[in-house]
């Protein structure tokens, strides 16, 4: 079941003009704040009445400005996770639960409650009241909520915003279970490219009110044209499965057409597929092969695409083995290297480069 979006709005001097269809599995709403993301959810949620467009989920049809359809938002059968999880302070955890139960179609399963408690691990906090938790466990029993209303669809606007980066360490699995475990569409909004990287199935990338590119998180992400939050954040990713571990604390990777990768020590079994989120600022360029460097990772690439930036810095977008990476480095370099489209270069990235956050499960096939 996908998501059809197509609405104009305008408020504030603000203009929003979008038009996007979120597939099955998380797609993520990316943008800087002001880029319209929270009012696309609003509007999907029934919280925000466009100005004109169409919404659809599936067969049923949310919003037809031209067909005179408005369906509330209790009708919708949605589920909305804030950044401040919103639980009833008065009520245990397990009360909240089953509250977000009660929106349930009659015929859910008895058992989907013990199922939900379970993938969430919140067993042990079913008797605390939400002013005993902590915020990551606070998410957490407000994901399980928005689930046991068995929505056609969860909203989830950035859920991790208001946490530390622990909590945020904490919560991005249970996210990640969310996203291969059940088959509820997920629409997702982020302003941090980690998380992207991390959850995404789908990108939408905002600027403006506009769709300034939509595709899969690696198309997206390494879309050197694409940076919403500036060339400073920008950062590819790569597709890969654990090759082998190493004695020296190193995990050996493979990705498409036998690309290898040397990252710190991912502790799951040879054949996992990852994810790596790796910035742009650190990958490094070079015309030769280098010798004798401590940088682990020396692959070969060929040069995309070229992109100036407004002050001293390029963003240079890389195919290695069919992986697309990002490269930032000055112009002066540009210049120095006379780097060019279509030109065969090897890009330098450490191994220690590659942080543990930015390591994550890849999404399961089917």
């Amino acid at each position: 079941m996908s998501l059809q979006v197509a609405i104009s709005h305008c408020f504030g001097g603000f203009q929003l003009d979008i038009a996007f269809e979120a597939p099955p599995g998380l797609t993520v709403l990316f943008g800087r704040s002001g880029s319209g993301k929270t009012t696309i959810v609003n509007a999907v949620a029934g919280l925000l009445r466009p100005d004109a467009g169409r919404i659809a989920l599936g067969d049923q049809v949310l919003f037809d400005s031209e067909r005179r359809v408005w369906q509330p938002p209790h009708r919708r059968r949605l589920g909305y996770i804030f950044q401040d999880a919103r639980l009833f302070p008065h009520l245990t955890v397990r009360q909240n639960l089953l509250y977000g139960r009660w929106f349930a179609p009659r015929d859910s399963r008895p058992d989907e409650i013990d199922r939900v408690i379970e993938m969430l691990g919140i067993a042990p906090l079913l008797s605390r009241r939400p002013g005993a938790l902590s915020g990551g466990e606070r998410q957490r029993v407000a994901i399980g909520r928005a689930l046991l209303a068995k929505p056609r669809l969860i909203l989830a606007d950035e859920p991790l915003a208001a946490l530390d980066e622990a909590r945020k360490s904490e919560i991005l699995p249970y996210f990640e279970r969310l996203r291969d475990e059940t088959r509820v569409p997920i629409l997702y909004v982020s302003h941090a490219p980690a998380e992207v990287a991390r959850l995404a199935t789908s990108v939408v990338a905002l600027q403006d009110g506009r769709v300034s590119r939509h595709g899969s998180a690696t198309d997206v992400l390494g879309d050197p044209s694409v940076t919403p939050l500036g060339a400073g954040a920008a950062g590819a990713v790569i597709e890969a499965s654990i090759l082998r571990h190493h004695e020296d604390g190193l995990t050996e990777l493979e990705a498409a057409g036998g690309l290898r990768l040397l990252i710190p020590t991912v502790p799951r079994a040879p054949g996992t597929p990852l994810r790596i989120h790796i910035e742009a600022q650190d990958v490094m360029l070079a015309t030769q092969r280098p010798e004798q460097i401590s940088a682990l990772n020396v692959l070969p690439c060929r040069i995309r695409a070229l992109r100036m930036g407004n002050g001293p810095g390029a963003l240079v977008q890389l195919d290695a083995c069919g992986n697309l990476l990002l490269a930032r480095v000055t112009q002066r370099s540009v210049s120095a290297l006379g780097l060019r489209d279509g030109q065969d270069v090897f890009a330098v990235l450490k191994a220690v480069s590659v942080a543990k956050g930015a390591i994550a499960g890849g999404p399961q096939p089917g």
